[in-house]
């Protein structure tokens, strides 16, 4: 209700008022843009996720296109990157309600595995060490699993291998990583470029990547530009997310997301995030300071 005296909108109609405002820009965007006869790759609908009882994504809504690149920003501890691990399928996480399409199918009942042969990655914010187990062990038994799961043939180790190295070469790294524990004693943006090596073998219909532009250098930043719109050009879907706009030197999302308490509140074009280093949440988000 308004409030006597004062021209400002309750917290809760706030609120709806943006979701209804998103909802609109997404029918608009739907209508004015995409295919009729071509459903989107990955579909959330009004998803809801907890994490030890405490909610977290409380009505999510985000399409995204096949061969569009999207970005979802927001404030820390928003549900950025439990979007990511929900999607993959994380067991931390409990969904309550709503879909996750991707081509048509709800993925909320499949394991991580029967989402990745399906053409779905997911590329961590803190990648894993995994003691004992060499890089080129680990990206073998992926494509092996991967192939299996598909009916397809495995690729023979010297294929492989050449594969692999044509691939490292292109994101500057060494050989020796192949021989080396996965992740152990990996700088940041070793762990990154490690990620993007096993995205750039499995070749995902859809990847999802939260903060890969984090701990890299300037070369760096450009090799992963580089490869994702490569990607984009050969079809694949992207939705990444950062906090930054540097990679959009390289590749120009079709859709700026916001994400904040757990649903998207704003969306745009590249412009938007632009707007967003510019102002801050508060004043783009009409937000209170947090003076605590």
């Amino acid at each position: 209700m308004w409030g006597k005296g004062k021209s400002f909108l309750t917290n809760d109609i706030f609120w709806s008022v943006h979701e209804v405002n998103c909802e609109l820009q997404c029918i608009f965007a739907f209508f004015n843009g995409y295919n009729m006869n071509e459903r989107p790759l990955l579909a959330i609908q009004d998803l809801r996720v907890c994490a030890d009882d405490k909610p977290i994504l409380q009505g999510l809504n985000l399409t995204v296109g096949r061969r569009e690149v999207h970005v979802l920003m927001g404030r820390n501890g928003q549900g950025k990157t439990t979007v990511a691990q929900v999607v993959a399928g994380a067991p931390d996480y409990k969904v309550v309600g709503g879909a996750i399409y991707y081509d048509g199918e709800d993925l909320v009942a499949y394991t991580p595995e029967e989402r990745a042969a399906k053409g779905l990655f997911v590329a961590f914010q803190h990648p894993v060490a995994i003691p004992g187990v060499s890089l080129i062990t680990f990206l073998k038994a992926s494509m092996d699993a991967l192939a299996r799961a598909r009916g397809e043939a495995l690729m023979s180790t010297p294929d492989l291998l050449a594969l692999v190295k044509k691939r490292m070469q292109a994101l500057d790294l060494a050989p020796a990583f192949l021989s080396r524990p996965l992740n152990e004693g990996f700088s940041g943006g070793e762990k990154k470029r490690v990620e993007l090596l096993q995205m750039t073998l499995l070749a995902p219909q859809c990847a999802i990547l939260d903060e890969p532009d984090s701990g890299l250098d300037a070369d760096a930043l450009a090799r992963l530009g580089k490869e994702l719109q490569r990607m984009r050009e050969e079809g694949g879907s992207l939705l990444i997310i950062t906090h930054y706009t540097h990679l959009f030197n390289y590749l120009t999302p079709d859709v700026v997301h916001v994400l904040d308490q757990g649903r998207i509140v704003k969306q745009g074009k590249a412009a938007l995030a632009q707007q967003l280093l510019q102002e801050g949440y508060n004043s783009l988000l009409g937000l209170k300071p947090d003076r605590s």
